[in-house]
């Protein structure tokens, strides 16, 4: 540790440097001392910071930015999914079956074939079979989440194994797909992914750290130094005890980033796990880590027709359907259990992406307002999908915030073939409506819910500002139509939810979110100025340099 008095530990200087303070000022250089920043401005105001011990870097023009923070995302899960059968880089069946069929000759002593990351849009009706896993893997049960993890792929070995038959009724919270003939088709929808779950043998702690780590690595590559980890459960937990993998990381100093655990609200259960909740967040803290959230899961995902909708899902034809989707949470229980987590200063991480999973939220929230007047525990519904109308000022009243994952804004096979047409008019223009919560006053943030998508934050801000997909994206169906433009944000907007928009979700805006003197010194180094390039070539940009505290976390070649 340098004494007082001396020159700084770091310097940048030679940049541009965008600092998101609230007159979204720009300077040129930036000096870094004891893990903080202790200067900003021109070179010439930097130099005298500068002595034979510190260390200079040019960035020649790149862009110094603070570091990104992903609002929802599942570093942990993903992680482990990296290191199991992975399939979210890949955009076809036969990859798909490909790299299964490699993975389990590769694990011939695996007793399940796990992983996941397939695409609905690869097929029909976002539904694969089980006869194409019969296929490759006829002696061991494989279970294969998609993208979003609201449905799995499953063969018959795995179907066998938990019991399924024709004549398994459908759980509350799920749907087993089925033919024509009424068989158990191979996709498991939502709750009805318990079947198998309960079977399989949660993640062991040393998977579990392991998949921390390499979650960890990656996003920092990309410039991410903070997130809110969207699912995080504690002994027990049907995926594996997540919070001890953190608290062991914290412990150790090996979790690098910021993170807020947000503690899993378990639908199957009542209010009588609050008091559990409690005493996970009691021993939920070490080094960087503290689990002060509660995820609560209202709704599914209009593709498989659980997200919860106000009027019915159309069919094919376009004529209405008796479905609504599914609330897990019972609204009035829902009201009560906000409520009195509220009361106990937990903030309340709501996935809510259908209309009425978004309503219901917000009623939650107001009946928490009314309860315990206007706490700081900041609120927060990911998702907001498809938010109707009515309900777009009531964020900005309530002081809810609106954490947008907006990588899914566009037209993507997805998107066209999967929703559009089952939403119907004038449904589907409610979608990802991200200006008008802006106009309205509601606090944005930003996050990625990878690895459902990309978590690259310049890829998100990406279709925030353009509304389309990014020029590589594998799934864009289309790649000129604007995908209703008048929700686009500026760039300055979209930058702010992914650095102090979602430092304020993790109450950290007083000590990162924006380059200003006295806050830590946690960055981000890309390798061009995206306020002096077209807006179409955002996605371009690549991440170069990621510090926490000023040291570096993650350094990437330039191309």
């Amino acid at each position: 540790m340098r004494g007082r008095g001396s020159g700084a530990d770091r310097v940048f200087v030679n940049g541009a440097v965008y600092t998101v303070d609230a007159a979204r000022s720009w300077a040129q250089a930036v000096a870094v001392r004891e893990g903080r920043i202790a200067a900003v401005g021109t070179d010439a105001a930097i130099r005298p910071s500068i002595d034979a011990h510190t260390d200079v870097i040019d960035l020649a023009g790149r862009m110094l930015l603070p570091g990104f923070q992903d609002a929802h995302v599942h570093p942990v899960y993903a992680g482990v999914d990296m290191l199991q059968c992975d399939l979210h880089d890949l955009v076809t069946k036969e990859d798909y079956l490909g790299a299964i069929a490699a993975y389990a000759a590769a694990n011939p002593d695996a007793t399940w074939i796990l992983g996941g990351g397939w695409s609905m849009e690869v097929f029909p009706r976002g539904c694969p079979p089980k006869e194409d896993l019969d296929a490759i893997v006829p002696d061991r049960p494989v279970f294969l989440p998609n993208r979003d993890g609201h449905s799995a792929w499953v063969n018959s070995t795995a179907l066998d194994l938990a019991g399924i038959t024709r004549d398994t009724p459908d759980p509350a919270d799920g749907r087993i797909e089925r033919d024509d003939a009424g068989e158990p088709f191979g996709t498991m929808h939502e709750g009805a992914q318990r079947f198998m779950t309960d079977l399989i043998p949660p993640s062991t702690p040393d998977e579990l750290y392991r998949g921390l780590l390499k979650g960890q690595e990656y996003l920092h590559a990309l410039g991410i130094t903070g997130w809110q980890d969207a699912i995080v459960q504690g002994p027990g937990g049907t995926s594996g005890d997540s919070l001890s993998t953190y608290l062991t990381a914290g412990e150790k100093g090996e979790l690098t980033a910021r993170v807020v655990g947000a503690l899993w609200w378990d639908r199957l259960k009542g209010l009588e796990q609050i008091d559990e909740l409690v005493t996970l967040r009691e021993r939920g803290a070490a080094g960087r880590f503290a689990a002060t959230s509660v995820k609560i899961m209202q709704d599914g995902v209009c593709e498989n027709f659980t997200g919860a909708v106000l009027e019915p899902y159309l069919a094919s034809d376009g004529t209405p359907t008796d479905n609504r989707g599914i609330s897990f949470v019972d609204p009035q229980i829902l009201n009560e259990a906000v409520t009195r987590l509220d009361a106990l200063g937990f903030q309340v991480h709501f996935h809510a992406l259908a209309e009425r999973a978004v309503r219901e939220a917000l009623d939650a929230v107001e009946a928490a307002r009314k309860a315990n007047g206007m706490s700081d525990t900041r609120p927060h519904l990911a998702h907001i999908q498809v938010v109707h109308p009515d309900d777009v000022p009531r964020f900005r009243q309530l002081g809810a915030i609106a954490n947008a994952q907006p990588l899914w804004a566009a037209h993507e096979t997805q998107m066209d073939e999967l929703t559009i047409p089952f939403l119907g008019e004038p449904r589907w223009r409610w979608q990802y409506p991200f200006a008008s919560l802006v106009r309205h006053g509601a606090s944005l943030a930003m996050g990625s819910d990878w690895s459902v998508s990309s978590p690259n934050p310049l890829e998100e801000i990406h279709v925030a500002v353009n509304r389309v997909m990014p020029p590589d994206y594998p799934y864009a169906a289309d790649r000129t139509e604007v995908f209703l433009p008048d929700e686009r944000l500026d760039l300055a907007t979209a930058i702010a939810g992914f650095t102090m928009g979602s430092a304020y979700v993790n109450h950290l805006e007083h000590d990162t979110g924006s380059i200003e003197v006295g806050k830590r010194a946690d960055l981000a180094v890309l390798d061009r100025n995206l306020f002096a390039h077209p807006p179409e070539e955002i996605a371009e940009a690549r991440c170069q340099m990621t510090f926490v505290e000023g040291e570096p976390v993650s350094t990437v070649p330039a191309a």
